[in-house]
């Protein structure tokens, strides 16, 4: 069984075991997959709509000549592991200026680090308080992050933003901790009691967000692992050093520039994810165990999380530029030289022709999922046809027993007894001596009967001081109402006065 691959946003995701990138004749060749079930693709130079590589694990190869395919096509190529590790990351290169890379070296002396993480964060706290404060409807944290990023502004180190940065993070996190993660009514008997709410962004495994131990976790890791080689691609664009940070601090083990860059771009992210918690369920097939209760994302549900990746590049490609500006500010470099390009968002072309950036369009929504079977709906729709019926006659049925169980309650009967004893006592108090002489029984259903199609049943019953449906039944002739009711309705109709039923007018 073999399947297609086909770029879907532009990104192509490949998992699995025996994966292989390589090129023949000319053509980029792509295989992935588990066993028998094997996927198969095969791109040209030409009209091959491929802007993004992603391979999730490591088991396969990978050609020099794939590559440089890729290189030439100005297409990136980006290995993760669904835990939200970047393992290597590549894309176009273009030439770089050596000031500006000394510059960026130089950042914390000049002052510009300062800078850059004050507006990095300030972007950040924003996102983080419009989140809070428009969809997890928490006005009280959202001004408590509102407040910490008004003291920004005064923060003159970088320890200093740190810690402002740190406590909002605090205050953010807690206002999901409580957000509930709902599955198909048909897969929670096979979900563990703490994936059905958002938690702590701390694993329990490791005391930091690395080995997350429930679906949503798992999936925020590896959103911020695309977003990571995004911000990797952006920095080596714009001529920075991905590996030379301002926020946060230089190791060995990551590019912290790159996490600086995704810094703003987090919130965006965060979005995302809450369209996918808050507007449908999530299906157990999606994610996997292992021995140690970490929680992994299948490959095909990575896939359909690639996807939104177009989206993150567009995100983080002006915040890089802006950082690119900031730093050549603090270089030496001649007067004629005051911008460095911009290659990501294209801004100095389209200000020169006069054009605005054009709006950053939003990743592919969710797919809308049965919340009973977990099936793929429509938009609009919250049930399957076969889950709808099924659900409708069991909401039915409830209905009906509430109301008879409300028509036979006390109340109900004392009612019932109250309104009889009126009735009883209105009869016995209306004398047929004091009804109009014509206004008899033929004369009510020829003259007056006709003409209460043309009033509502609400008039009716006002008029009468009879229940909706009863008044239904007057007007429809399933009921004969009794004789004190016909002058009242006679004049609800329009006939009044004491001459006989053939002189009746109707106005």
């Amino acid at each position: 069984m073999v399947e297609r691959i086909l770029p879907r946003q532009g990104v192509v995701t490949l998992h699995g075991y025996g994966v292989s990138v390589r090129v023949e004749r000319g053509h980029l060749i792509l295989e992935d997959g588990i066993g028998p079930v094997r996927r198969h693709g095969r791109f040209p130079r030409v009209n091959h709509g491929l802007r993004r590589l992603i391979v999730i694990g490591s088991d396969g190869a990978v050609s020099f000549s794939a590559l440089r395919w890729l290189a030439d096509q100005d297409a990136a190529f980006a290995m993760l592991e669904r835990n939200g590790s970047v393992l290597a990351t590549t894309g176009p290169v273009c030439p770089s200026d050596s000031r500006l890379r000394r510059a960026q070296s130089l950042a914390h002396q000049t002052g510009a680090a300062v800078h850059i993480s004050r507006g990095l964060i300030s972007q950040k706290l924003e996102g983080q308080e419009r989140i809070v404060r428009d969809t997890l409807q928490d006005a009280a944290l959202a001004d408590k992050i509102a407040s910490f990023r008004s003291l920004l502004a005064k923060a003159n180190t970088i320890e200093a933003v740190r810690q402002l940065e740190s406590q909002a993070a605090q205050a953010y996190w807690s206002a999901w901790r409580s957000l509930p993660i709902n599955f198909p009514t048909a897969d929670y008997r096979r979900v563990p009691e703490h994936w059905r709410t958002f938690g702590t962004r701390k694993s329990v495994l490791t005391g930091s967000p690395r080995l997350a131990v429930n679906p949503p976790n798992a999936m925020l890791n590896y959103m911020y692992a695309l977003l990571e080689s995004e911000s990797r691609l952006a920095a080596a664009s714009v001529g920075l050093d991905p590996g030379i940070g301002v926020l946060h601090v230089d190791t060995h083990a990551r590019d912290s520039l790159a996490c600086d860059l995704m810094e703003p771009a987090r919130p965006h992210v965060d979005a995302y994810l809450l369209k996918w918690i808050t507007e449908g369920p999530l299906r157990r097939e999606w994610f996997f165990e292992q021995g140690d209760g970490t929680c992994r994302l299948m490959g095909s549900f990575a896939i359909r999380l690639s996807e939104s990746l177009s989206t993150w590049s567009r995100v983080v490609a002006p915040i890089a530029e802006w950082t690119s500006r900031m730093l050549w500010s603090t270089a030496r470099k001649p007067a004629r030289l005051m911008l460095p390009p911009t290659h990501l968002t294209q801004s100095h072309r389209r200000l020169a022709k006069g054009k605005l950036n054009p709006p950053i369009a939003d990743p592919p929504r969710p797919p809308r999922l049965c919340q009973t079977c977990g099936v793929k709906i429509t938009s609009g729709h919250r049930y399957c046809s076969s889950c709808a019926a099924a659900i409708s006659t069991e909401r039915y049925r409830e209905g009906e027993q509430r109301g008879r169980d409300a028509s036979h309650s006390s109340e109900a009967q004392a009612s019932r007894a109250e309104k009889g004893r009126r009735n009883t006592e209105a009869r016995w108090a209306w004398q047929p001596s004091n009804q109009p002489a014509w206004l008899t029984e033929q004369s009510y259903r020829e003259k007056i009967h006709p003409l209460l199609a043309g009033l509502t049943v609400r008039a009716l019953a006002s008029a009468l001081g009879v229940s909706i449906p009863y008044a239904s039944n007057i007007r429809s002739g399933k009921r004969h109402p009794h004789a004190r009711h016909w002058k009242a309705l006679a004049k609800l109709a329009g006939i009044e006065g004491p001459t006989p039923p053939e002189d009746c007018t109707v106005p």
